[in-house]
């Protein structure tokens, strides 16, 4: 682990590597060298399937601010999960887009950037983190319900 980092720092590191691993690079295909997480399997589960990768991924985000990364940096992790949450609602396609882009495994080079610099001076801000918390529970209310909504509009062409 990194010696500049307090033991509870350090704690929530491993927590934000351990679930980025599970939802991008958990299980080896195959034959191959590549590797896919649970983020695109969960998203094969019609609605309720993206809303709940995106709430693991906002998982990731909070953690990120506890730690104490910058505003930037986790305003940017908030728009890797938007466009993994958008590009997640084409059914397969954004499936097949979770094994490419891998939007948490992005994020933990984010947080890493920043931790493995030894002078990183963690800053708290709980204020922001509350309101980073209040925009990322929006975004999942709002994903679910635009999933509900579609879902009731193709439910009518298909009765």
């Amino acid at each position: 682990m990194l010696a500049h980092l307090h033991p509870a720092q350090q704690k929530r590191l491993q927590r934000i590597r351990q679930l980025s691993h599970v939802l991008d690079e958990a299980i080896r295909i195959p034959g191959t060298n590549k590797r896919i997480g649970l983020d695109p399997i969960i998203g094969l589960f019609p609605g309720g399937g993206d809303t709940v990768s995106m709430l693991l991924s906002a998982y990731i985000v909070v953690e990120a601010a506890l730690l104490g990364l910058p505003k930037a940096t986790l305003l940017r992790m908030v728009l890797n999960i938007a466009i993994d949450a958008l590009t997640g609602t084409i059914p397969f396609l954004g499936d097949l887009f979770d094994t490419i882009s891998k939007a948490n495994t992005r994020n933990l080079k984010l947080v890493d950037a920043h931790v493995n610099q030894p002078q990183f001076q963690a800053k708290v801000d709980l204020f922001f983190i509350g309101g980073l918390v209040m925009v990322l529970t929006l975004m999942v209310i709002s994903f679910a319900t635009l999933i509900t909504l579609l879902f009731s509009f193709l439910k009518s062409f298909f009765p």
